[in-house]
């Protein structure tokens, strides 16, 4: 319990980028989207009633709708698959909150790649020089170079047919897998995953000064 008048950090997905809340904004998304038919938010029980006052307050429709989270990523989208009434054939994709700078280009994109290959992510091409490294007491060791060729970074969203996302959390769950990512559990369970390009400023929210590198990029006429 925090001591009276200590400073209780803001979970990154409430903290505010130009006066609108990182998970605001990357629901705003995809509602920018005429076709996404309904936006699903895994939300645990102590922070359901503040996003049902951001939902009220930014006015998003009835297109959004609350799920409960689960105590990691992987349970959270399997609790959203299962309130999800989805035909079979029907694009479902996951999307972490905290990249509130995803576009509705990118997202469009995203969809046709599941509706034409069956499951698709959003990946950015490594830049740097990719090391594999064998980690000892004192760090790590170079055992190899990858080519970058043959490495993306994984971005989201993430999406399947439904029927092929359904398939491979059933089967993680079956074998009590625990994936990174759904396309990890995709992967597992030999569903091809097409990779969509990406862009830096699909980032993650993680640390100190990430909210004033969104600023600047909408800044820049970013939506």
């Amino acid at each position: 319990m925090a001591a009276p008048g200590a400073h209780v950090a803001l979970p990154k997905q409430f903290l505010e980028i130009d006066g609108v809340p990182v998970l605001i904004r990357s629901v705003m998304a995809f509602l920018a989207v005429k076709r996404v038919d309904a936006v699903c938010i895994a939300v645990r029980g102590p922070e359901r009633a503040r996003v049902e006052t951001l939902v009220d307050a930014h006015k998003l429709g009835p297109r959004v709708h609350m799920v409960e989270g689960g105590d990691n990523r992987q349970q959270s989208v399997s609790n959203a698959l299962a309130a999800l009434e989805c035909h079979p054939d029907d694009v479902v994709m996951v999307h972490d909150a905290v990249r509130p700078l995803i576009d509705p280009a990118t997202i469009e994109r995203t969809i046709e790649a599941v509706a034409k290959h069956g499951a698709a992510i959003v990946g950015l091409p490594a830049v740097d020089t990719i090391k594999q490294v064998e980690r000892t007491a004192e760090g790590a060791i170079v055992t190899a170079t990858i080519p970058r060729e043959r490495i993306v970074l994984a971005q989201t969203p993430q999406g399947a047919m439904c029927k092929l996302l359904r398939r491979a959390f059933t089967e993680a769950a079956a074998d009590g897998f625990t994936g990174t990512d759904e396309a990890s559990l995709l992967e597992r369970a030999g569903i091809e995953v097409s990779v969509v390009a990406g862009s830096p400023r699909n980032f993650k929210i993680t640390q100190p000064g990430d909210i004033e590198l969104a600023e600047f990029y909408l800044r820049q006429g970013h939506p």
